[in-house]
C-alpha cells in the first residue's frame, strides 16, 4: 500500500461505504471500457469476500434450522425415552451430540462472521481509493483535451472570421474588375475571353448584383 493510499484510509476511518461492486452506478463509471487491472483485481476479492460473508451466513442459517428440528423432535424421545425405550434413548443421545455438533458449528460461523466486516470495509476502501484515482486521472485527460479543443475552436472561429473577409474582399474585387472589363471591352468580347479563362463550372462575378453566378 503505498503512503498516498494510507493517508487516505487514515482520513477515512469512521466513514460507511456500501460494498462498490454491489452498485451500479460504480460499473457505470466503466462503462464502454475495460477495467483497469488493478481495479478489477481489487474488485474481485471484495466480489470473493461478500460471497464468503454470503456462504457462511448460508451454512449458519441451516445449521440453525438442524438444531431446531433435533430440538424439537428431542421431546417426544425424551418421553419415550423415560418410558423405558432404549432406542429412543440411543436416539436421544445422538440427538444431543449433533446439537452440541451444531452449537460448535454455529460458534465457529459467528466467530468468522466478526471478521468480514472489517475485512469487506478495508478492501471496498482500497477499491474506492483506486477508483477514484483512476476517475481523477480521467476527469483531468479530459479536462486537458476539452482545454486543447476550445482552444483550437477558438482559433478557428478567429481564422473563419479572417478568411470571411478575405473571400468578400475577392469577391468585391472580382465584381468591379469585371466590371470593368465590361465596360472597356464589351459584352460579346468577355464572352469570347470566358469560354478560355472561365472553365464550365467555376463561377464569374454578376456584374448585375453582388454575388457570384455559376
Amino acid at each position: 500500500m503505498s503512503d498516498k493510499e494510507s493517508v487516505f484510509l487514515t482520513a477515512l476511518e469512521g466513514k460507511h461505504i456500501a460494498p462498490l461492486t454491489l452498485d451500479n452506478k460504480w460499473h457505470q463509471l466503466f462503462d464502454g471500457g475495460e477495467i483497469p487491472a488493478g481495479i478489477k483485481e481489487k474488485a474481485d476479492a471484495l466480489n470473493e469476500l461478500l460471497r464468503e460473508q454470503g456462504g457462511v451466513n448460508n451454512d449458519l442459517k441451516k445449521v440453525k434450522a438442524l438444531k431446531k428440528k433435533l430440538l424439537d423432535e428431542m421431546v417426544p424421545l425424551a418421553d419415550e425415552a423415560s418410558n423405558g425405550d432404549k432406542n429412543a434413548s440411543s436416539e436421544l443421545e445422538k440427538h444431543k451430540k449433533l446439537i452440541e455438533d451444531c452449537n460448535n458449528h454455529i460458534d465457529d460461523y459467528n466467530d468468522r462472521l466478526l471478521d468480514f466486516p472489517h475485512l469487506i470495509d478495508q478492501v471496498n476502501k482500497e477499491l474506492m481509493i483506486l477508483t477514484m484515482e483512476d476517475c481523477y486521472g480521467r476527469l483531468q485527460r479530459n479536462g486537458r483535451e476539452i482545454e486543447e479543443i476550445s482552444k483550437w475552436i477558438d482559433e478557428f472561429r478567429v481564422e473563419l472570421k479572417k478568411n470571411v473577409v478575405r473571400k468578400q474582399d475577392k469577391e468585391l474585387a472580382n465584381h468591379r474588375l469585371y466590371s470593368y472589363m465590361h465596360d472597356i471591352f464589351g459584352t460579346d468580347v468577355i464572352d469570347i475571353f470566358d469560354m478560355q479563362y472561365i472553365p464550365t463550372g467555376l463561377k464569374k462575378p454578376d456584374i448585375q448584383g453582388e454575388k457570384m453566378v455559376e
